[in-house]
């Protein structure tokens, strides 16, 4: 059997997050305003017919599968890359030393400058309501948001860690590390396992995430397609 980790995007929008949905047949995406990750219920003609729809109507997506995806006619391959899924099993996580900063859990009224950060950082796709998708948490110096850390995809049983970035000017004080740590705290409190996915270029990130007792459970290619 399939496992919902495998096509995460699919089980995350048939699933916990059905309602943050925009739906066209047999093909899903998230709502434009909250992210861009879209897939279909299978490789079938009218599958793929009703993602080209999606696509024209919404705007940019990617696809996030086990294999490549070659552009069906009407849409183009903007990018693609090799990603790794990284999940947190209970038996890799540690608690590690007490926070050594003040975290604070971020509001609404906090999205404005969290959406800044990361149109600055780059942390991936981080949209005006990326952060209704789930708790995020921050780090404020001197009354600025210096970082980040929330969720995203909520597949059955997984949450996975997301927007993580940190102000260039505040990097190297462990920040991240500690706004991950609160993170998967967090999660495991509802009985849920910390996932993530990364390129797997981001070599720096990804030994960070290591360190955390995150471990590579499979590769999986993000395929961004705009219409032709």
């Amino acid at each position: 059997m399939e496992h919902p980790l495998d096509r995460p995007v699919w089980s995350a929008l048939t699933g916990p997050q059905a309602g943050v949905a925009v739906a066209a047949g047999a093909a899903v995406r998230y709502r434009p305003e909250v992210g861009l990750f879209a897939a279909t219920a299978n490789g079938e003609a009218q599958a793929t017919a009703d993602l080209v729809a999606l696509v024209r109507a919404h705007g940019e997506t990617a696809l996030v599968e086990p294999r490549p995806v070659t552009a069906p006619p009407g849409l183009t391959v903007v990018s693609e890359a090799i990603c790794l899924q990284m999940v947190a099993e209970a038996s890799a996580i540690h608690a590690g030393a007490a926070a050594r900063v003040d975290i604070v859990e971020l509001s609404p009224a906090d999205w404005p400058e969290m959406v800044a950060l990361a149109q600055a950082m780059r942390p991936g796709p981080f949209f005006a309501r990326t952060p209704s998708l789930g708790r995020f948490l921050g780090v404020r110096i001197d009354g600025r948001l210096a970082a980040m850390a929330g969720e995203r995809m909520r597949v059955p049983g997984f949450t996975e860690v997301s927007g993580v970035c940190t102000l260039a000017a505040f990097r190297g004080r462990g920040l991240a590390a500690e706004l991950i740590r609160a993170a998967m705290a967090g999660m495991r409190a509802r009985g849920e396992t910390p996932m993530l996915h990364t390129y797997a270029s981001n070599t720096g990130a990804n030994r960070l995430y290591e360190a955390l007792g995150f471990r590579v459970r499979r590769e999986l290619v993000m395929t961004m397609l705009s219409a032709s």
